[in-house]
């Protein structure tokens, strides 16, 4: 479980400074600071925490529930900015904006389990200059990463493309982790439905038939519609002959 909540933080970072690269350059360096100023305010709550706590969470099936919906709703704001931007609806729609400069709560939680486990894994280090030296690192990451993707993949469209593709497997992470191991629903032996199985054949056959019944009709009738304009269009007197 550990395994896949570090895979989770990676593509989440890596999400939150693909949104930021469609950002002026100022305006990463802000959220950066934000963030580094969030790691800083955060730390006395981090040093708090032990691994014991952190893999009693790791184990509580309702809290990793939670979770899962939080991430799934963050990956339907980022689906929707990604839909906005290829339709040009980002331009026509004042609350699709919005969107665009939200760069996402997820990345605030993740800066938080990662700084817990920078405390763990450099016992012998004040908590100060860890947290102090995270922070000033995240400041930094943030416009500096965000440069890198907009020079790796100058063109916006295929950087939009990746951001969806990221959110996506965010989903699909995040829904993995409420799995932890139990089955929620037990799979239970019954004999075969012939009734239920035929039932359900047989309305598939029935509308797919009416499907392409439909799409027959929907042909005929717009091939009749084209030829009756262009019958019209080329009787009708051009304004030479008048």
């Amino acid at each position: 479980m550990e395994l896949i909540i570090s895979i989770l933080v990676l593509f989440i970072f890596v999400n939150g400074i693909l949104k930021v690269s469609f950002w002026k350059g100022w305006q990463t360096l802000l959220f950066g600071a934000v963030c580094g100023a969030f790691v800083a305010a955060t730390y006395p709550y981090a040093i708090l925490q032990s691994k014991t706590q952190l893999a009693d969470y790791l184990q509580n099936t309702a809290a990793l529930k939670n979770m899962a919906v939080i991430i799934t709703l963050e990956s339907c704001v980022c689906f929707a900015y990604c839909i906005a931007v290829l339709q040009g609806a980002e331009r026509q729609r004042w609350w699709m904006k919005l969107l665009k400069w939200y760069p996402g709560l997820l990345v605030f939680p993740a800066l938080f389990y990662l700084q817990t486990e920078l405390v763990f894994g450099f016992p012998g280090v004040g908590f100060t200059t860890i947290s102090y030296a995270f922070a000033g690192f995240v400041v930094l990451m943030f416009p500096l990463l965000s440069r890198f993707f907009r020079c790796l993949l100058p063109q916006g469209e295929m950087r939009l493309e990746i951001h969806f593709l990221v959110s996506l497997f965010v989903c699909i992470i995040g829904l993995l982790t409420t799995v932890n191991g139990n089955v929620t629903y037990q799979a239970v032996r019954e004999p075969l439905n012939w009734t239920a199985m035929g039932f359900a054949f047989g309305l598939f056959l029935l509308l797919f038939l009416a499907g392409m019944c439909w799409n027959r009709f929907k042909w005929r009738f717009f091939q009749k519609q084209n030829a009756r304009r262009s019958c019209l269009l080329y009787t009708s007197p051009s304004p030479r002959d008048s």
